[in-house]
């Protein structure tokens, strides 16, 4: 970094035989969190949690992040303080710079937005278009908690939630190390990460590589925390996993005979878990979930605009 944080703008200096990777995310009041159920910290872990993630996906290492606030008359100083302080907590763990930002009054709600910066190596990033059928399909982690963590929120006369589930919701671990070892390792041909959801990360990587999908419901590495609670609800877990997002995980297209490689990245990254949850398959038109023989097609995922 030559110039930070007290200019218009910050100089970095890029690296030699790298490639700048970068990505914008916002989070906001009333969409992505609640005054009620965040704490002002929680709120800069996840905004900066959310950009961690994206860069995770590409295999790219984050470095710097301008972080902007437009900030409610009612928000006190304290809390905005909170709030940058849980953004600069995350990015002290992840190796990235705050290199400067912005503050302004608005007289909607809160909202804070995140450009993050990082770099990857020339022919390591990954993307959404690179599975062929035949490519097994990847997912890190559990799945689901950060769902049943916002209905545990949410639901009236709901006892306090699950602490596991909480934290899904409110402290996004974003897989920075898993995403930036399986790139240059060069264990997966494509990746994405679980913002919107498992449904809507298979539809996309599947779609953007001229592909089909077919998922296992028993493979599905399902939160036991999210589980339990989606049963005493009477709802389906694997359904209400599926299309659950915030769970910020990862999903990668894994070659059938990369089972070498895939040990390779998991010796440096061990842990979250890694699990085989499906298959690509040649015929585009097969987006489905196996249920023990019966074959449902694959939920709808998140969308962030209905059609009209």
């Amino acid at each position: 970094m030559l110039v930070g944080p007290g200019d218009d703008a910050a100089v970095l200096a890029p690296v030699r035989n790298e490639r700048l990777v970068v990505t914008t995310d916002a989070v906001v009041e009333g969409v992505h969190f609640s005054r009620a159920s965040f704490a002002p910290a929680d709120i800069g872990h996840k905004a900066l949690a959310v950009n961690l993630s994206d860069l995770a996906a590409m295999a790219a290492t984050p470095q710097w992040a301008l972080l902007s606030l437009q900030l409610p008359a009612d928000w006190p100083v304290a809390a905005v303080e909170e709030i940058v302080d849980g953004v600069t907590a995350l990015a002290v763990r992840f190796g990235v710079s705050v290199v400067g930002g912005n503050i302004t009054r608005t007289p909607g709600p809160l909202a804070v937005d995140i450009t993050l910066g990082g770099t990857v190596a020339s022919r390591r990033w990954l993307t959404r278009s690179g599975a062929v059928a035949g490519d097994e399909i990847w997912v890190s982690g559990t799945l689901g908690g950060a769902k049943a963590g916002l209905e545990m929120m949410t639901a009236p006369g709901s006892p306090s939630p699950d602490p596991v589930c909480a934290a899904r919701q409110r402290r996004p671990e974003p897989r920075v190390r898993l995403g930036v070892a399986m790139g240059r390792a060069r264990a997966a041909r494509a990746a994405m990460d679980l913002s919107d959801g498992l449904a809507d990360a298979v539809r996309q990587v599947a779609q953007a590589s001229g592909c089909g999908a077919r998922l296992d419901a028993s493979a599905l590495p399902i939160e036991p925390d999210a589980q339990s609670w989606w049963q005493a609800q009477g709802v389906d877990p694997v359904t209400a996993a599926i299309v659950g997002g915030e769970d910020y995980e990862l999903l990668f297209a894994v070659p059938k005979r990369g089972g070498g490689r895939l040990r390779n990245a998991r010796r440096h990254v061990a842990d979250p878990a890694l699990t085989r949850i499906g298959v690509f398959v040649k015929d585009p038109g097969v987006l489905v979930v196996d249920r023990g023989g019966r074959e449902d097609a694959l939920p709808a995922g998140y969308e962030h605009f209905e059609n009209r």
